[in-house]
């Protein structure tokens, strides 16, 4: 990442720094309205990144550009004792705050009132960061779709699951932080890329339909 141009630079840890504050802030306010008070009390209803990046997670979006904010702490007996799918739903807040950035950007693309063109100098075109934009919080998205611990995926499925799959599930996701460091870092380096082989087909399907490239 470091090797990238400054506008290019610039556009992504930015966005990174917008899309990772947005994702974790709607994961608590979801919390909070089904009544788990723990994000607010732990300073987490608000947009200040402060509140929601974390050091080391920050540290590594700046030297290879994949990095993570602090995930938010939510505590499932306090949500509404009522309601079942309340952690999923607090998952899903998530990945839907992603999208709906994604969207949000896209709007001024596909109406053609930005152009995409490439930047010039230190800093990026409005269309150029327009288009990384969406692209990074389409793939904030789909990453933390990966029903994988501990990404907001796990709890997703496990929601949807039959009750007789829901013990054998819960023993692979122990497992989920290992898996998910030897598919990011480990595998690549003899060439097996499965989570862009996941990921790359639903980003460009998706990019194609926001802005239409």
């Amino acid at each position: 990442m470091l090797n990238l141009s400054p506008s290019v630079l610039i556009s992504r840890l930015l966005i990174l720094v917008i899309a990772l504050t947005f994702h974790e802030f709607m994961h608590a306010v979801v919390a909070d309205r089904l009544g788990d008070d723990t994000p607010r009390r732990m300073g987490r209803l608000n947009l200040n990144p402060l509140s929601h990046l974390d050091p080391l997670g920050s540290l590594m979006l700046i030297v290879v550009g994949f990095g993570w904010a602090k995930p938010v702490q939510v505590n499932p007996a306090n949500l509404n004792r009522n309601f079942s799918a309340g952690m999923m739903w607090v998952s899903l807040a998530g990945p839907a705050a992603n999208f709906i950035l994604a969207i949000l950007g896209a709007v001024p693309l596909r109406l053609n009132l930005v152009p995409l063109t490439a930047g010039t100098g230190i800093l990026p075109s409005a269309g150029e960061f327009l288009f990384t934009f969406v692209t990074i919080n389409l793939l904030l998205m789909i990453f933390n779709l990966i029903p994988l611990a501990p990404l907001d995926g796990e709890k997703i499925l496990e929601f949807f699951l039959p009750a007789r799959w829901s013990a054998r599930y819960a023993s692979i996701q122990s497992f989920g932080p290992m898996i998910l460091m030897v598919l990011i870092f480990l595998l690549p380096l003899v060439r097996i890329d499965i989570i862009g082989g996941i990921m790359n087909p639903v980003l460009l399907s998706l990019r194609k339909l926001l802005i239409g490239v």
